[in-house]
Parts: structure tokens; C-alpha cells; sequence
């Protein structure tokens, strides 16, 4: 089976790839029917640079594009259709994300019940304090109004108490 993939050519840690056509057991690094073209993948733009007409020609005698570069191609234009999956998860481990994945939501979702029963005990706490402001407010209120209702004679019995001098009955030494 003829596959069109990439073969890792250019400096280190600086990547180039060429577009080639190759058996599909074969070594990339090794022989090829055809060089299709370039990809950069630091350009900005213009990063593939492909034979438009090779790439549909090997497409139309039953080559394919390894799945990279199918999603490439989709991108520029050139095959129409959804991308292809690009990561390949064995079972083992889908098994152990799955796992991290349910650990990972059960502890959001302690956390996010524990956020709620702070805000919770936050608004008790608040209509708590409310409700013995009002209850204090009202409690000075009575006192306030008790103490206007007051009759007038005890009033005046305590003005005339506290008006009146203190009178020193000591006796007095003379020298």
C-alpha cells in the first residue's frame, strides 16, 4: 500500500519535512517514488508547499495520507472532509485517563459542594447577625419609648433630688 507521508529532514530542534509517497513498510528515512513537496511548521504562512495535481493523482490510485497530513490537506483546501484522529489511545490506557478523569471530577465536585455550603453558612451567619441588630434596635426602641412615657412627677422627684446640695454637718476646728 502506497502511503504520502512526511519525512523529518533540516536542523536539530529547526524541523523540516518533505512530502513524499512511499511503500507503507518502508522507513521514511529510506526510498521514495516521489517527492511531493515541503511542509515548515514554523511558517506562518505557506508552511506546505505541495504538487496540487501529484497529491490528487496518487490520491486517485488508491494512495493515502497518513493522518497528519490528511488534516493538512483538509485545511488547505486540497481533500474535502472531517479531520482524521491524529493520537492513538490503547485501551489501558483510555482505562487510566478514564480513571483520572472520574477522580478529577468527583474532587470538583467536593470542592464545588464545599464552596456552596461556605456561602451557605456565610448568608446564615449574616441573617443572624441581621436579626440580633434588629432585635437590639428594637429592644432600645421599647427602652426609649418607656422611658418618654415616664409620668412627670417621678421625673420631677428625681430632678429635685439630684438639684439639692450635699450640706457638710462636720464640726469645724478653730485654731
Amino acid at each position: 500500500m502506497l502511503m504520502i507521508r512526511l519525512q523529518r529532514v533540516g536542523k536539530t530542534k529547526a524541523p523540516t519535512y518533505r512530502v513524499i509517497i512511499s511503500e507503507k513498510a518502508r522507513d521514511t528515512k529510506g526510498t521514495y517514488l516521489e517527492k511531493l513537496g515541503t511542509f515548515n511548521p514554523h511558517a506562518k504562512e505557506n508552511g506546505l508547499l505541495v504538487d496540487a495535481e501529484r497529491v490528487k493523482y496518487w490520491l486517485g490510485k488508491g494512495a493515502q495520507a497518513s493522518a497528519t497530513l490528511h488534516n493538512l490537506f483538509v485545511k488547505t483546501g486540497l481533500v474535502s472532509g472531517a479531520k482524521k484522529k491524529v493520537v492513538f489511545l490503547s485501551k489501558e490506557r483510555k482505562v487510566k485517563l478514564g480513571a483520572k478523569d472520574k477522580a478529577k471530577q468527583e474532587a470538583d465536585a467536593k470542592a464545588k459542594a464545599d464552596a456552596e455550603a461556605k456561602v451557605v453558612a456565610e448568608a446564615e451567619a449574616k441573617a443572624a447577625a441581621k436579626e440580633a441588630a434588629k432585635a437590639e434596635a428594637e429592644a432600645k426602641a421599647a427602652e426609649e419609648k418607656a422611658a418618654a412615657e415616664k409620668p412627670a412627677e417621678e421625673v420631677k422627684a428625681e430632678e429635685v433630688k439630684t438639684e439639692t446640695p450635699a450640706v457638710d454637718t462636720a464640726p469645724t476646728e478653730t485654731v
